[in-house]
Formats: C-alpha cells, sequence, structure tokens
C-alpha cells in the first residue's frame, strides 16, 4: 500500500494559517477528554496525520479540523437508486455545469481563504466523464480533493487514477452489513460486494478511507456492528448520518429517527468511540457535543466558553456549502434553499453576502423556538435541515433535539 506523504499536501492546507493545527488539536483533545477515547493513541498513529487536510469539514461536526469547505455535486447522474438518497439520483441533469464552468468555479474556490478541501459528489461522481480532468484541475488550484462515492465503480485502476489526481480521501456509504439489507437500500443486488471492492481498492491505493452511514430505522439494530465495521477496515473517519425527509427520504418519513432515538444514537456514538480507532462524527445530530458536555458535568462555565471555540454544531452555511450540479448554491444538502447561482454571481460574493448564509452564521439571534433559547446555540444550534423538513423555515427548533428534555 502506498502512504499519503505530507510532502504531496499543498502548503495552504496544512500549515496556514499556523493556529490551524494548534485548533485541531485543541478540539480532538477535548472530545477525547470528554469521550473517555481510549483508542486515541492508536488514531493519533494512524490517522491523524492524513486526516488534517480531510477533515476540513469537521467545523460542523466539532472536531479536527477548522477551515470551512464546499461539496460540489458534480452530476445528478447515478448508478444506484438508492431509497434515502437526498438528490433522487438518476440521470445527469441537462443543465449540469459544463467543464469550463466548473473550471472557473474550482478556480472561484481556490480564491476564498477559508477554503483548502473541495469534496466531489454527486450523484456518482464517476459518473461524470470529465471527472478526472477537474480533479486534476482543482490539484492544480491547490485544493485537496476528497470524493464522496457509492464504491461500485471503484476498481484498483480506477483507485489509483483518483489517487493521481490528488484524491487523498474517499467517503463510501455503507448501509448495513448484511448484503441483503445494504442493496435493498441501494436498489441494486450487487451493491454491497462492489463496494467492499471499491474500499479494498482504495486501500491498496492509500487513499485515506471514510465511511458514510446513513441511520435509519431499516438498520438502527445494527448500526453498532456497522461502527466495528469501519473500525475493522480501517477507516480513519466515520460519518454518521441522520436520515432526513428529503430528496428520495421524503417518501420514508416513517423511518427517520425520532427524539428518543436521536439521544440513542448519540448515546451509542459515544459509547463505541471508546474502544475503536475510527473517529466517528454525527451529521443532522449536532446535539452530540452538549450531550457530551452534559454526561461529563462540563456543560457550564469555562467548559463552556472553551466548547464554544472547538465545537460548531450544525454547519450548514457556516463551515459548509453545497453547489448543486446547475451552480446553484445552498447552504447544506440537506437544506435546499438557494442562495444564489454561481452562473449569474461570483462564488465568493453569494458565499460571503447571501441573506441565507448570514442567517445561519448569525445564529445566536436569528433562531426560532427552543434552538433560538438554547444556551447551546453556539456549539450545536439545532440541524437546519430537520427544522425546514418537518417547519418549513430553516431558522426554526430542531423538533428531534432531547436537549431539553434534560434540562
Amino acid at each position: 500500500m502506498q502512504k499519503p506523504s505530507i510532502f504531496n499536501w499543498p502548503l495552504r492546507s496544512i500549515f496556514w494559517p499556523p493556529t490551524l493545527i494548534a485548533k485541531q488539536l485543541t478540539s480532538v483533545l477535548y472530545f477525547k477528554n470528554l469521550v473517555g477515547w481510549n483508542k486515541f493513541p492508536s488514531w493519533l498513529l494512524k490517522y491523524s496525520y492524513n486526516t488534517l487536510p480531510v477533515a476540513a469539514g469537521a467545523i460542523g461536526m466539532g472536531c479536527i479540523g477548522f477551515p470551512a469547505h464546499p461539496a460540489w455535486e458534480v452530476t445528478t447522474a447515478c448508478n444506484l437508486r438508492c431509497i434515502h438518497c437526498h438528490a433522487r439520483s438518476d440521470k445527469p441533469a441537462r443543465d449540469e455545469l459544463t467543464t469550463n464552468e466548473g473550471k472557473r468555479l474550482i478556480d472561484e474556490f481556490a480564491k476564498v481563504s477559508e477554503f483548502r478541501m473541495l469534496v466531489y459528489t454527486g450523484g456518482e461522481p464517476l459518473m461524470r466523464p470529465d471527472l478526472f480532468e477537474l480533479l486534476h484541475h482543482s490539484k492544480r488550484a491547490s485544493l485537496t480533493n476528497v470524493i464522496a462515492t457509492n464504491g461500485t465503480l471503484i476498481t484498483e485502476d480506477v483507485a489509483f487514477k483518483l489517487k493521481d489526481a490528488g484524491v487523498i480521501a474517499a467517503a463510501v456509504g455503507l448501509d448495513s452489513t448484511q448484503p441483503d439489507v445494504h442493496n435493498y437500500i441501494r436498489q441494486r443486488n450487487d451493491a454491497f460486494e462492489r463496494a467492499m471492492r471499491g474500499i479494498h481498492a482504495l486501500k491498496k491505493a492509500g487513499i485515506l478511507l471514510q465511511i458514510n452511514i446513513a441511520a435509519m430505522k431499516y438498520n438502527l439494530s445494527e448500526l453498532e456492528d456497522l461502527i466495528e465495521l469501519a473500525n475493522n477496515e480501517g477507516a480513519g473517519i466515520g460519518l454518521m448520518y441522520q436520515l432526513l425527509p428529503v430528496g428520495r427520504g421524503s417518501n420514508i418519513e416513517e423511518e427517520t429517527l425520532k427524539t428518543e432515538e436521536n439521544r440513542w444514537l448519540m448515546e451509542t456514538l459515544a459509547r463505541k468511540q471508546r474502544d475503536i480507532s475510527t473517529i466517528f462524527e454525527p451529521v443532522a445530530g449536532p446535539q452530540y457535543w452538549p450531550y457530551l458536555m452534559q454526561q461529563n458535568g462540563k456543560s457550564n462555565g469555562i467548559w463552556l466558553k472553551l466548547a464554544e471555540h472547538v465545537f460548531h454544531g450544525c454547519a450548514a452555511g457556516r463551515g459548509f456549502v453545497y453547489i448543486k450540479a446547475n451552480g446553484d448554491v445552498w447552504p447544506c444538502p440537506f437544506v435546499p434553499v438557494n442562495a444564489g447561482n454561481v452562473r449569474d454571481a461570483p462564488f465568493e460574493e453569494i458565499w460571503r453576502q447571501s441573506e441565507v448564509f448570514a442567517n445561519l452564521r448569525n445564529r445566536e439571534n436569528t433562531l426560532k423556538g427552543g434552538c433560538g433559547e438554547c444556551k447551546y446555540r453556539k456549539i450545536c444550534g439545532g440541524c437546519r435541515g430537520r427544522a425546514l423538513a418537518y417547519y418549513g423555515d430553516y431558522l426554526a427548533e430542531d423538533p428531534s433535539c432531547f436537549l431539553h428534555l434534560d434540562r
């Protein structure tokens, strides 16, 4: 297996500003303290040097990284028809950004001082014919590349080509340890087998493995096994998404996790984290960080002040931005609120000046209901996607929050 080298990383990604690594270290050490992470030394030795550039999005999840980052849905085309897909991926859209438009967008990303990493997502990004041309362009623009994929199209040859194109990490979605369940969710009979083939090919190419799990009632009973699988497969990072009723997910709203199930998931993540090397972080579950603080009696005073500097909760529009295949700019794939289109205005103008992003960045004054009154609004803020899905208002309170039950 080829070992990633820090000397291949773009200079700005890791060492600028110099305080970046100090902030990353502070956040992960605080997390280690809160969760009682016994395998932290193992993670530090095996994965930390390579997760530094990958974890840019962790500003919204509370650990490791601080730079903001964009995720670009390069195509709506996909070879699967997953029942939980937020993008309803199928065929490529007629109005997707062209190759030249995509390169211009990448150049605009590179001008944003806080951006260091770019996530290519979809759909299935490998369905886009010019993907490698775009990857090489962002590599030359000094952005580190990450790809979010279902894994089924990745052979050893594809994995090594991704490595050559500057992909330092790949996030592969797994929804079950049981092939039949995963295949049902992904709507393809060999999806599990091909995803595992992709995982092993990525590891052979020396690309950091990230496992993304979509938590829903379909797979609730085996989430612990999935966490173990990610750990055993050598994933440096794991993301535990919660199903939200958007896209195809709106057809299976009854499978979403409610308040007590959200609490159970946070409890399970914390308990499992103690004895695995993979660092797991929740998506659409920003209550994790104040939950850990409450459990450790560190939810007030200096501990709360420290947490406000290292835990940021919901990333939508703050540490994260999502660009649709046609150039529309959303705060998050689960917050389908259009802040503008890159064909009509420069990306940085939308990122800096949009009222949508301003509201999300000023959540101390803009959030409503319980989230607006909560002392954890800086370090949690509630899931904006869930608020929008259930109340039609991305600034409303999070209907699955359990923190108020403990106050």
